[in-house]
């Protein structure tokens, strides 16, 4: 039977042991203190480092988590995990609800719960597949961007001891909309500092994280699909449980301001199809390497059960030719001042430039009122980008994700 957690731990990462545990256990006093006895709020829980959030805040027994997210078949999943998993403590107030976190619902709540001490917000569109035309422009950027306004606002009613909103490594140097998205929120969190502690975490892609490239392998393989990768791009990868556990040090251990990293370096970055390779060879199949996807629809077409030696599996590995798509990946960038010495395996950005509050809010008025208009363009919606983000390189190559297997 193929063991997922096992195959990242051996094939991904290359770590038998999570490479923040040292970090934690150096902390542990700390996290207790800040974590055990409080009520705890995380938005967009059900997802792959939300939930991973989840597991590793409740190791630290808070009073009460509340979790809210959209995706109703995922918390139920998150609910039959933890209550199943031996180990987790679970507070007796563990509630779920399917709502967003923009809806009055939500505010109610939050009212009568008078806040949380803890809030983690990690509901967003995460995929670079989101740029795709003006429409899933806008929802990309009401989401990730003008939403988290809002909540923010609504935070400074009872503000929380530790606000967290994940980030990604695309926010650095952003070459599609996603990250500049991304790169903006930081700026938008940031400037709630002085109302409430903010931090924030760039890491790396999330080895077979929900929807992700890899995870759509294991689904390919049940169905009998044919597997494609890209061949040219590189990226860092983390478990899901490091991604959780790098999210709880920064929301608990994270100074004003700060963003959290993980300490991985050039060496550590793999390529999608070198991943898929060993994928392939663990589930005991062989690769049959594809020029065109025709070539390997029919073949996996005609995929029969395999009594003797390894069944040969259909695969296309091809280059990007996508918008969007970023050679490699960074957690920093020049100007940025970086603390590499306060954590074994985290690197930490002590400061950034960031703009100020008015200039978030005239930003978002410009935004607004271009989504308001009948008319309006990706390409204006780039350009106003451009103006906030000066060094954002957006590229438009005519062809997105979805025209692609």
């Amino acid at each position: 039977m193929f063991n997922l957690d096992k195959f990242i731990s051996e094939s991904v990462t290359f770590r038998p042991v999570s490479m923040f545990a040292a970090d934690i256990e150096a902390n542990k006093e700390q996290l207790t203190k800040e974590i055990k006895g409080k009520k705890v709020c995380v938005i967009g829980g059900a997802g792959s480092i939300g939930s991973s959030f989840i597991k590793a805040v409740l190791r630290f027994e808070p009073k009460s988590v509340v979790v809210v997210d959209l995706n109703e078949n995922g918390l139920a999943e998150l609910v039959r995990d933890v209550r199943s998993t031996e180990g987790p403590y679970v507070p007796d107030e563990f509630r779920c609800y399917t709502l967003n976190f923009a809806d009055p619902i939500f505010e109610r709540i939050f009212r009568e719960e008078k806040g949380f001490d803890i809030v983690a917000n990690f509901s967003a569109h995460k995929h670079v597949r989101s740029e795709k035309d003006r429409y899933s422009v806008q929802a990309l950027i009401e989401n990730n961007d003008i939403k988290a306004k809002k909540l923010m606002d609504l935070l400074t009613v009872y503000p929380p001891k530790h606000f967290f909103c994940v980030s990604t490594d695309k926010a650095a140097n952003p070459v599609n909309i996603m990250g500049a998205s991304k790169r903006i929120m930081e700026d938008l969190v940031m400037a709630y500092n002085q109302h409430f502690k903010v931090t924030t975490a760039r890491f790396a892609n999330v080895a077979f994280s929900n929807g992700s490239l890899p995870d759509g392998w294991i689904h390919r393989l049940q169905k009998r699909q044919p597997l494609a990768a890209p061949s040219d791009v590189k990226r860092y990868f983390v478990s899901p449980e490091e991604s959780g556990q790098i999210c709880m040090l920064a929301c608990i251990l994270g100074r004003p301001g700060e963003v959290f990293f993980p300490k991985l370096g050039e060496d550590q970055m793999l390529t999608f199809s070198s991943i898929c390779d060993r994928f392939i060879d663990a589930n005991g199949l062989q690769k049959d390497p594809c020029a065109t996807d025709a070539e390997a629809r029919h073949k996996a077409s005609q995929l029969t059960d395999s009594e003797n030696g390894k069944q040969k599996y259909p695969t296309v590995y091809f280059t990007s030719d996508t918008t969007g798509e970023k050679a490699y990946e960074e957690f920093y960038v020049p100007g940025e001042k970086v603390d590499m010495q306060r954590f074994q395996a985290l690197g930490v950005v002590e400061q950034t430039t960031r703009h100020k509050m008015s200039e978030v809010n005239a930003f978002f008025d410009r935004l607004e009122a271009i989504f308001h208009r009948d008319d309006f363009t990706k390409a204006q919606v780039v350009e106003a980008i451009k103006e906030f983000i000066p060094n954002f390189e957006h590229e438009e190559k005519g062809k997105n994700l979805d025209q692609k297997m």
